[in-house]
């Protein structure tokens, strides 16, 4: 696998075997890579639907796509047709562009449920406009994946999908006029959503996505560094500071059983249930790993004065600083009730890295998130001069 198309070929291929030949000898032959091991169905399907996935050749679109085809769905994706086209057999495409308001595609058509996986874009409100609009006689649910940044208060601890929300008074730094922020545009677009389906809207806030196929590689930065061995520095505090990520396949997977369990309403898509400490989150990492490693847990306050952001040089972690406290501590009760199930870490980091060593040689030497090797070495060595 050395490229993206590769791996939403290896994807699509994987779901196809499974739908069409389950039991076959060889069939599921494409999933024998760590990130396409089959997991334990959530139960067989409740019922057969028909599924529109606006989207379907992204990150997360793929993952859906493959699952709603082993569970015997009848799928159709909905993109503007560049992405690697007919990587997944038996699925049905069709073209247009949301960008430019092409939906000609979808007019007279009808499905049980939509999946709408709009881009952090800040026209996303219009296009969930657009589409939900056009479709709120078409489908009897609309699932649209929003985001953790739609909140404007995250200090309640525990944290709840009842918190206050952005909107176009109370966010930061935006006037009229501007293009929209992440954070506002995903809340405007749920809005949109609402206007729409009312209660047949389903609205899933996952925090940071992680696992196979993340281009990002906000979380592929620890099982990577980790690999590496030597000294690693961790950020924070280690049992203070906490972590609350979503595997995208967990996402997705439970995405299309909200389709076929009809439910409604608004979730959170981050997990565990009660969270990860930092040291939990790092140890568990290099506990899939083999490579020789010693800690050297450095206090946000030094980190700060290196030039070290938290998101960003150290991805992931987000320590608890004032209007954070509940960042990483989402009460869950309603979303395990709804079916959220969660793998365990040790899965997501050996699939991250069998996606990451598919790479080319290029890409690996460079990932997109995190410190540099020699930007690491820096801190770690100015930290340990001023302990002397």
């Amino acid at each position: 696998m050395h490229n993206r198309r590769d791996f939403l070929t290896h994807l699509g291929l994987a779901g196809g075997a499974a739908a069409l030949s389950l039991g076959a000898p060889g069939a599921l032959q494409a999933a024998a890579s760590p990130m396409f091991v089959p997991r334990p169905m959530a139960g067989a399907a409740p019922r057969r639907i028909k599924l529109l996935i606006l989207g379907g050749t992204g990150f997360i679109g793929p993952h859906q796509v493959r699952y709603a085809v082993e569970r015997g769905h009848e799928v159709t994706i909905f993109n503007r047709g560049r992405s690697a086209p007919g990587v997944f057999p038996g699925v049905e495409e069709l073209t247009g562009d949301r960008a430019t308001g092409d939906l000609k595609s979808l007019a007279g058509r009808k499905w049980d449920a939509v999946i709408d996986n709009s881009a952090s874009r800040a026209d996303a409100p219009m296009w969930v406009k657009d589409s939900a609009g056009l479709l709120k006689n078409a489908a009897d649910q609309y699932l649209f994946i929003s985001t953790r940044s739609v909140f404007s208060d995250l200090s309640k601890v525990p944290g709840t999908v009842d918190a206050p929300l952005l909107n176009k008074t109370n966010t930061p730094n935006w006037r009229e006029g501007q293009p929209f922020p992440y954070g506002l545009a995903k809340s405007l677009a749920e809005a949109e959503v609402r206007a729409a389906f009312g209660n047949r809207s389903t609205i899933v806030r996952p925090g940071l996505i992680v696992g196979p196929g993340d281009e990002t590689d906000r979380f592929t930065y620890w099982p990577v560094r980790i690999e590496r061995g030597g000294e690693v520095l961790a950020p924070g505090d280690p049992h203070v500071d906490r972590i609350q990520v979503i595997d995208v396949r967990d996402l997705c997977e439970w995405a299309v059983r909200l389709c076929e369990a009809k439910t409604y309403g608004t979730f959170m898509g981050v997990g565990p249930e009660n969270g990860r400490s930092m040291s939990e989150f790092l140890y568990g990492i290099a506990g899939s790993t083999t490579a020789p490693l010693t800690w050297t847990w450095i206090p946000r306050e030094f980190l700060a004065t290196q030039g070290i952001r938290p998101y960003a040089e150290m991805p992931v972690w987000r320590p608890p600083t004032p209007g954070f406290e509940g960042f990483a501590r989402f009460d869950l009760s309603r979303e395990v009730a709804a079916g959220l199930t969660f793998r365990s870490l040790a899965d997501t980091t050996t699939a991250t890295l069998a996606y990451h060593h598919g790479r080319d040689a290029a890409r690996k030497a460079k990932l997109s998130a995190g410190a540099t090797a020699e930007k690491e070495a820096a801190v770690l060595k100015a930290w340990h001069a001023q302990a002397r």
